[in-house]
Order: structure tokens, then sequence, then C-alpha cells
């Protein structure tokens, strides 16, 4: 049966490292809205072609375009094994053109997984970067400190700074636009007994037995 799943987390989650465990041990293709639009802009597909019209303005994608993106890379051959949709869907709208899709093609979701870290914790993860001046070599306030405080173990620089993303308000506000964003989708998908909870705040080694541990029960 092949397995058909959606990753979900919050920024800093480490859903990109668990995304890439999955692949590595179960062949599915890792499916990101990134490289759909990417794939579809640069491959010039009818879908990419109106698709660049917004993004060249700034605008958003509408949702018929997005959710026909995603249907035709859902459609390719690679996704007879499964695959793993990160990034997509967004809202509840999206979520029920995936719902239809799944069933038009036959793929119908195996599994959601959410990679649950608190918010707290997440604004500890982000907003503890920071970057040597002189070479760019990055640091961490809590995981990986200078072996000489003040001073770059790269180029032996001692001036820092913080992008203005990583910056803790900046990374408060990132976090609760996606908590707004995720909360319908998670109520949505455990509603339909599709939903599996796992704690992100573990070690990752932890975080991805407990996910090989769901997946190969499905």
């Amino acid at each position: 049966m092949s397995l058909n799943l959606i990753l979900m987390g919050l920024p800093g989650a480490g859903k990109g490292t668990q995304a890439q465990f999955i692949v590595d041990k179960y062949h599915v293709p890792h499916i990101s809205t990134g490289d759909m639009f990417r794939d579809a802009i640069s491959n010039s597909t009818p879908l990419g072609v109106k698709a660049k019209e917004f993004t060249d303005k700034g605008n958003l994608v509408p949702d018929e375009v997005t959710n026909g993106i995603v249907k035709e890379r859902l459609a390719q051959d690679d996704t007879k094994p499964g695959f793993l949709l990160d990034g997509y869907p967004r809202t509840l709208e999206q979520a029920d053109a995936l719902s239809q899709m799944t069933k038009d093609l036959n793929k119908p979701l195996t599994a959601v997984i959410n990679i649950d870290v608190d918010p707290k914790l997440l604004t500890e993860r982000l907003s503890g970067r920071f970057i040597c001046k002189n070479c760019g070599a990055t640091y961490h306030k809590l995981y990986h400190m200078p072996k000489v405080p003040g001073t770059c173990d790269v180029c032996g620089g001692h001036e820092f700074y913080q992008r203005e993303d990583d910056k803790p308000e900046a990374v408060k506000n990132r976090l609760k636009v996606n908590v707004k964003m995720n909360t319908p989708l998670i109520a949505y998908y455990k509603d339909r007994d599709l939903l599996f909870n796992v704690d992100g705040s573990k070690d990752i080694d932890e975080v991805w037995k407990k996910v090989d541990q769901i997946l190969s029960t499905l």
C-alpha cells in the first residue's frame, strides 16, 4: 500500500530533518510547495505560467492555481509508492481540495504527522542564532557557542550580529501567524482520524523513532 503523507509543524520544529529521514527509509518523494511552484514555473506549464503572473507582481497565487499545481504533481509517476506533502494544505479550503484530488487520483491520505513543539521552546530555538560579521559563520546561544567567547571559531573575528528575522519579537510574530494557520488544519485532520501528534521537543533521534514507529504500523 502506498504511503500518502502530510508533514506539519511550526517553523523550527525540525520538519526538514524528519522529512529527510522519511524519504530515506520509505522512498517517497518529498513534495514542498516551494519546489512545486519552481518546477511548474521553470517548465512553463500552463498553471506555472499563471502562477508566475501572480508571483511577478508580488501577489499571492490563488487557490485554484495552487491546487491545480499540486494535483499535477501528485499525478506524476514517482508518487506511486506514496508522497510526503510539506507546506500544503495551508487552509481548510485547500484541505478540502486535497481531499477531492486524492479521491480523483485514487491516492487517499494515509496519515498527517504533526511535529508538535511548544512555541516558547521554538522561540528559544529560533531566536538564539547569531552570525559572525566577518565570515558569516553561524552560532547559537543555547546549542553552539564559539569555543572562545566573543571570538569566531572560523576566522577569529570579534563582531557578531543577529538577522532581523531571528530577533525574538519577529520570531514570536512568525510563530503566532503559523499557529493561527495550523490550528484549524490540526482539528480538521483529527476529526478524520488521520492525525498523529509527535513530541518534537525531544532529541532528533527520539522524534524519528516515534515517527518511524507510527509509519511502520500504517
